[in-house]
């Protein structure tokens, strides 16, 4: 496989072409945040590094990946190349039996009940908030995009939107993709209202688990899972070429 000729079909697409069959795909995406992903997708460990060969000299760095941590094998092969780890995100479950939770002076609008312009005040606030702190380099590329107020639950206080809850309906079972409350109103259990609120109306639609991803440093948003019962099921790692 070393003679597997590699050919860029598009400005994001490679393949790899042995004998006139597709060996092997390589793939960058550029997320919201202006960071370059990659992925690699080879039969073979030798195509792999020829993708990697042909791709990451033409790409700006630094440059990302991310892989599940229990493949061994694959962590190798971006080692190889020369990426190294820059942090871990856990995917938890959540069931979803447990959903009583109130804040005082705060109502929760079901997902889909949000008025679209008092949303996207709302998440250009809580955005600059992130960016002034943590930055959005450290979040999912999920979260990125909001657009669609049907994904979304809102706590309101005082006449206006003081925190949000996207929720994302995939087939196996829903994702939750962010949650997030304006700063100078945390710790008053609207996070855990907002998640009270998504869970039971999981749980009244069939569903027994949802799912979640949360950046290990995160401890107030592994708490605020964990306080419902989610259990830590895999992790990805996301991996750096710098």
């Amino acid at each position: 496989m070393q003679s597997a000729e590699i050919t860029r079909i598009s400005e994001r697409h490679w393949h790899a072409l042995d004998d006139d069959q597709v060996v092997g795909r390589g793939e960058v995406l550029r997320r919201p945040d202006g960071r370059s992903f990659l992925s690699i997708d080879a039969w073979h460990g030798a195509v792999f590094d020829r993708l990697a060969e042909e791709m990451v000299p033409t790409l700006p760095k630094p440059l990302y990946t991310v892989v599940d941590e229990a493949d061994l094998d694959l962590i190798t092969q971006w080692e190889r190349i020369g990426f190294g780890p820059r942090r871990r995100e856990w995917e938890l479950v959540v069931p979803t039996g447990i959903t009583s939770a109130s804040s005082p002076g705060v109502t929760v609008l079901p997902v889909g009940a949000a008025e679209d312009e008092p949303l996207r005040e709302l998440d250009r606030a809580i955005r600059d908030e992130v960016e002034a702190t943590v930055g959005w380099h450290n979040m999912p590329a999920e979260v990125f995009h909001l657009h669609d107020p049907s994904r979304y639950a809102v706590a309101v206080a005082g006449g206006r939107y003081v925190g949000l809850v996207r929720v994302v309906p995939l087939p196996r079972r829903p994702r939750i993709g962010l949650i997030a409350v304006r700063a100078g109103l945390r710790r008053r259990g609207i996070a855990r209202a907002l998640l009270a609120e998504v869970l039971g109306a999981a749980h009244r639609a069939g569903q027994t688990s949802v799912s979640a991803e949360v950046n290990q440093s995160n401890v107030a948003a592994l708490a605020l899972f964990e306080g419902f019962g989610a259990r830590r099921e895999s992790s990805n790692l996301e991996l750096v070429l710098r």
